[in-house]
Parts: structure tokens; C-alpha cells; sequence
């Protein structure tokens, strides 16, 4: 699994369903230099578990966007897969309601460039190449700052679903840092003891204030 801090984020363009209208070359690089951006990764549409994921980022969208930062959901799923799920109510397994965009990843390549795909390519006794595992993206999540710079990622297989809770608390330590340059220890929240910053110790991001 490809370490992707401290990299820009992988760019691309693909069509995204956004309050149930498809977009076009929807791309991140719209928020650069305005906002910070949680990318998150989910393995499928019309699945038990994975709304809880989604929906549960839409119940705190107004948190996030109070603190500027972008909300973004990708599966291997197509557009109209996304824009059917949009329509089917939550009491029938569905997601209506979701404000943010889903984005469409069909062709695997967004999945592979986070190095998230499952599943790998093989070749049988016979020579053959074939596909081993299933090619569903993991649970991957990715916190990008405002220059497009990755800060924080998590990859967790399908069966172990995260917290939106521990995602803005990533949210919470990246911003008090950038604003301050100070360190936010382990479990920190906002208002808790912080280090002060001790000096740059060789932050591979250019420009950015480090202390560890």
C-alpha cells in the first residue's frame, strides 16, 4: 500500500453525482487554495455498511463546512449506479439526501492511483491473465490541504468501517497546526494541551511549519 502524505494528491477528472445531477470532469482541483478536502473511498453502492459511512459523514456535512473543508465519496460504481442509490430513501437500504459529491470511478483508475483497489492481476497454469480478489476499493480516506498536498490517510479493508468522529478530529489537529504551528498529541481534541512547535526537523512539505 503506497504511502501517499506528504505527495500531491493524484489528480483526474471523471463525472460525479452531486444532489443527484451528474458533473462532468468533476475534479478536486476546484478547491485548491480555498479548501481542505476529505476523500474518502468506499467498496460499493447498495450495500449494508456502507451507508453508515456515508450518511454519517452527511450528518456532520455542516460541521465540516463550517471549518472549510470539502466533503468528496468515490466508489468503483457508475454514475447512474450513484444517481439510483441517491433516489432509493434510507428506510429501503438507500441514501437520499446526500448533498456531497459521489464521484464515479468505473474504470478503476482513481482506486489504483491511491492505491486502493483490492484484488490484483495473476496469470493461471495456463497462461492466462486473470483478475484474483475483488476489484472494490478499500476504505480509504484521505485528508488534503489546501495546496493539494496529502496530510493524512487511512486505508482499512471492507469489513472495518471508520469514524466520522476521528475524521474531523484529524480535521481539527491538521487546522490548530497550520494556524499555530503546534502539535496535537495522541487523543487530543480541541481545547487540550498542544506542544510548542520546537523548530523545523526536515518536513517534506515545502513551506510547511514541522515540530515532533
Amino acid at each position: 500500500m503506497a504511502v501517499l502524505v506528504g505527495k500531491r494528491a493524484p489528480s483526474f477528472k471523471a463525472t460525479a453525482v452531486i444532489a443527484g445531477e451528474f458533473e462532468e470532469e468533476f475534479s478536486l482541483d476546484r478547491y485548491l487554495g480555498k479548501k481542505h478536502v476529505l476523500f474518502f473511498f468506499y467498496p460499493a453502492d447498495f450495500t449494508q455498511v456502507c451507508p453508515t459511512e456515508i450518511l454519517g459523514f452527511q450528518d456532520r456535512i455542516a460541521d465540516f463546512e463550517a471549518k472549510g473543508v470539502a466533503v468528496v465519496a468515490c466508489s468503483t460504481d457508475t454514475h447512474f449506479s450513484h444517481a439510483a442509490w441517491l433516489k432509493t430513501g434510507r428506510d429501503a437500504g438507500g441514501i437520499a439526501g446526500i448533498t456531497y459529491p459521489l464521484v464515479a470511478d468505473a474504470s478503476k483508475t482513481i482506486s489504483a492511483n491511491y492505491d486502493v483497489l483490492g484484488g490484483h492481476f495473476d496469470y493461471n497454469e495456463a497462461g492466462e491473465m486473470t483478475f484474483v480478489g475483488s476489484p472494490l476499493a478499500y476504505r480509504g480516506l484521505f485528508l488534503i490541504d489546501k495546496d493539494g498536498i496529502i496530510r493524512h490517510q487511512v486505508i482499512n479493508d471492507g469489513p472495518l468501517v471508520r469514524s466520522v468522529d476521528e475524521a474531523m478530529r484529524m480535521v481539527d489537529a491538521l487546522q490548530y497546526f497550520e494556524v499555530h504551528g503546534e502539535v496535537c498529541p495522541a487523543n487530543w481534541e480541541e481545547g487540550k494541551h498542544v506542544f510548542p512547535n520546537t523548530g523545523d526537523n526536515g518536513s517534506s512539505l515545502s513551506g510547511k511549519k514541522t515540530a515532533y
